[in-house]
């Protein structure tokens, strides 16, 4: 809805990883010069860490969107807090391989006649694993001997292992060590900092058309950055928040105030509120500054509920008049 008020021809921070939004900030550039060496060796596995929302799958996203689809085949796998077996039947789905047997030898002998199919069509097979610090040991063990399988001397498959920080310590386990000896790229990506958090914020309005309404202050964009320690999807979803706001509002500029607000309100939605508010004897009681700020707290908790029942109203019409048009 806010699109619409705003003038924009899309939504900028959809939190679904999307390449056409996608920001070349100082990490993710390094993180793509990362991958794309990787795979000009075409072999082993490359890694590729960051904390939950940095934006490592948007990566592969463009990364994907740039390769040449008639040289490349890629698949994927997200669900990864399966056994070392079952990890071995994803991968086969993935590859459009027909489970339709528990028989490993022969799954695995599809396998590699498909590998060796693609090969004689020049293309080269790419396996994504996302979430891999859920991986089982066992199920880490199962994709480097998948890595195993070679033809003419050439590797037939090459690895891409996305995952959270944790992932590095239990990669540094000693049951890994012939994992670990081939990884060709390995890179961590790390959060926006504030003059990137600000890039990225108009980057992806730019995306969508934005021609300066709202307005944001310098405040707000500091806010931003602060609020969300600079991790993408965070930044996404406080902002697609603060937006929508302020298109109820009807705001034509974005304060640090409303940055604040909005992620406070955000942070309740989430969290709840954890302590249960004192009843208006005990109000009485506490000492004239904890009254003040427990009042404060109060009418910014009625202004939210507020502007939450004016954006549920919005969108009850919004819905009415799209039906009346149907």
């Amino acid at each position: 809805m806010y699109e619409k008020f705003y003038h924009l021809t899309g939504m900028p921070f959809q939190l679904t990883p999307d390449s056409r939004f996608f920001f070349s900030s100082k990490g993710h550039s390094r993180a793509i010069a990362h991958l794309i060496y990787g795979l000009s060796q075409g072999e082993g596995f490359i890694i590729v860490t960051g904390e939950v929302g940095a934006g490592k799958t948007t990566l592969v996203e463009r990364l994907w969107a740039e390769l040449d689809r008639a040289t490349y085949t890629l698949a994927r796998i997200n669900t990864t807090q399966v056994s070392g077996d079952d990890l071995f039947r994803l991968t086969m789905s993935a590859f459009g391989i027909e489970a339709d047997t528990n028989d490993k030898p022969t799954l695995l002998a599809r396998f590699e006649e498909m590998l060796n199919d693609h090969r004689i069509e020049g293309r080269h097979c790419i396996l994504v694993v996302d979430e891999v610090q859920n991986l089982t040991l066992a199920g880490l063990e199962e994709l480097r001997m998948l890595s195993n399988i070679t033809e003419g001397g050439r590797a037939s498959l090459q690895t891409i292992l996305l995952g959270q920080p944790q992932f590095r310590a239990k990669l540094a386990s000693p049951d890994l060590d012939q994992l670990r000896q081939r990884v060709l790229a390995s890179y961590h990506l790390g959060p926006l900092d504030a003059d990137e958090t600000r890039a990225y914020i108009e980057h992806r309005l730019g995306a969508v058309g934005w021609t300066g309404n709202p307005q944001w202050t310098d405040a707000a964009f500091a806010a931003v950055h602060r609020q969300t320690g600079g991790i993408p999807r965070r930044i996404n979803r406080l902002c697609s928040r603060v937006l929508l706001y302020g298109a109820l509002e009807e705001a034509t500029s974005i304060s640090a105030a409303s940055v604040d607000g909005t992620a406070e309100e955000l942070q309740h939605d989430l969290e709840g509120d954890h302590a249960d508010a004192p009843s208006s004897d005990e109000t009485l009681l506490l000492a004239p500054d904890e009254r003040s700020s427990l009042l404060s707290r109060i009418q910014r908790l009625e202004a939210q509920i507020a502007r939450q029942d004016r954006m549920f109203q919005s969108l009850a019409d919004a819905l009415a008049a799209a039906r009346t048009q149907g």
